[in-house]
This record gives structure tokens, sequence and C-alpha cells, in this order.
């Protein structure tokens, strides 16, 4: 099937600050089985690669975390051809070590949520269990180390990623109990966006900003929304740059990983995007 200018190999999620990065774009409406999207896709050349943006909590931020469309985002995406997804996120800190500005590629999550319809599995036409022991692709991470490096960028390469509810902050001691498990950051969107990117056999690597430190960690007065989006800001530069960097060591398709054949000999209770070969 040749490529046109609906189609893309790789994904961005993001926010609104990436949207400039893309040439010749355009805008891409998708409708998948789990309703719309966050925005419809825009899809565009970043150099030599075809990217479908995404704006994860919509081009004027009207989703909180619970509330996102998460199932839609990931299949849509998917359903323009999208194999490789590369994701940005604000993100607290569990440790003084990670102050905020910090650039963080995480290797593992802890899933604190509840409440999100979290899996593309489930209906009654049978169970499907995929492994998710290591549930970012190494290729990508490789990727983002690389880049980083090549551009001078200091990144912390793994960590774990505590995922919460929201959309409120974590109390004092829930920051401090996420401290004793070793996690080093905290978030809100990781999940299921993540586990839904491996229902679909697509490889995800996350970049995240630190923006502030956690209420366990910080002696003052707490997070706040204010903060984490000055802070976010004010590093929008590094992080984008760090992005585009790493979209541009990504392989052209993928390899090297498991991610990709995730689905190989499952037998799938969900449907896929017509994208997709009858492989699966």
């Amino acid at each position: 099937m040749p490529v046109t200018t609906a189609q893309a190999d790789f994904g961005v999620i993001g926010g609104s600050g990436f949207y400039s990065l893309l040439e010749d774009a355009r805008t891409v409406a998708v409708d998948t089985p789990y309703g719309p999207p966050s925005e419809p896709l825009t899809i565009g050349m970043l150099g030599d690669r075809r990217v479908a943006f995404l704006p994860r909590h919509g081009s004027d931020h009207r989703y909180p975390p619970h509330r996102l469309p998460y199932r839609a985002n990931l299949w849509a995406l998917a359903a323009v051809g999208v194999r490789q997804v590369v994701a940005s996120s604000a993100v607290g800190s569990l440790t003084p070590s990670l102050q905020a500005g910090a650039l963080v590629l995480p290797d593992q999550l802890l899933d604190r949520t509840w409440g999100r319809p979290h899996t593309y599995s489930d209906t009654d036409n049978g169970v499907v269990h995929l492994s998710f022991a290591d549930p970012y692709c190494p290729v990508g991470r490789a990727a983002a180390v690389r880049a980083a490096s090549n551009a001078a960028l200091e990144v912390t390469d793994g960590g774990t990623l505590v995922v919460i509810n929201g959309p409120r902050f974590s109390t004092r001691a829930e920051s401090r109990e996420y401290q004793r498990t070793g996690a080093s950051i905290i978030g809100m969107t990781a999940m299921p966006e993540v586990a839904l990117a491996r229902e679909l056999a697509l490889c995800f690597t996350s970049i995240c900003l630190v923006t502030d430190l956690d209420a366990g960690v910080e002696a003052g007065h707490g997070v706040t929304h204010a903060e984490v989006l000055q802070a976010f800001a004010a590093n929008l530069p590094r992080m984008r740059e760090l992005l585009v960097a790493t979209l541009a060591e990504l392989p052209e398709r993928q390899a090297g990983c498991a991610c990709g054949s995730a689905l190989d000999g499952v037998p799938i209770s969900y449907p896929l995007p017509d994208s997709y070969t009858q492989g699966h």
C-alpha cells in the first residue's frame, strides 16, 4: 500500500508546544470503536519522519487525567499506521536528586490508578494476557539515550514512574509511601497509556520532564498546578529538542524488540485497526 499523507510510522503524544514541529501538516479525523480521540491527529513531516501528533489532554487541555480517552488515542494512532510512539509527560520528583528541569527516561512503572478503562480486552470473547514485565521499548529508550548524548542533554536513564489517579496531587503521607517503593518520579497519565500500546503491539518510549518536588520531598506548601505549568513551559525547548532527536534516532521500522510481536500467536478478543495484517 503506498504511503499517503494520512499515514504515519511514528506517533508523538504530548502538549500543544509540539504543533510547530511538523512541516506540511494536515488534520486527520479518525473514527475508533472507543469514540473520538482527545483531538483529531495532526500528521506531517519532521525531517525524514512522517509523524502523527496527538495532544493528550486535547488542544485546550480539557481532559483531566482520569477522563482521558486513552483507548481511542492509542487506537487512532495505530489506525494511521503508527508503530512507534514517543510520549512526553510532566512528572513530579520523589527524590531530591531529581530537581525541576531534569529529564528522565523511565524503564518501569507502578500503577496506582483506578476506575479507568484500562484494556481493550474487556468483552466476553476471551481473555488476552500479554507480557508487561518491561513496559517501555528498549530500542526506543536506547534511541533517546543516544539522542541526549548527541545533543549534550543530561538525562537520567531509567527509573520507576508511579502513576496516580489524579487529578489531585498526593498527600505527604502518600508521597512518602511511594518513595519507600524505590520509585523516583510520579505522574498521572502513563497508565493505561503504556499498557494499551502493548495491546496494540506498539513500541512506546516516554520522555519525562520533572516540574516539581512531590509533597513528601519538599518542605514547603506542596505542589500547585500553576507551578507545574510554569516549570513545563520554561523547560519545553529542552524537552522538544530531545523528542525531535529521539525520533531521528529511531529505526525506520520496529526492530530489535519484542513490542511489535506482542500479539503474535495470541487470539485477540478486541478489534484491531485495518492497518494491521491478518496475521494478528
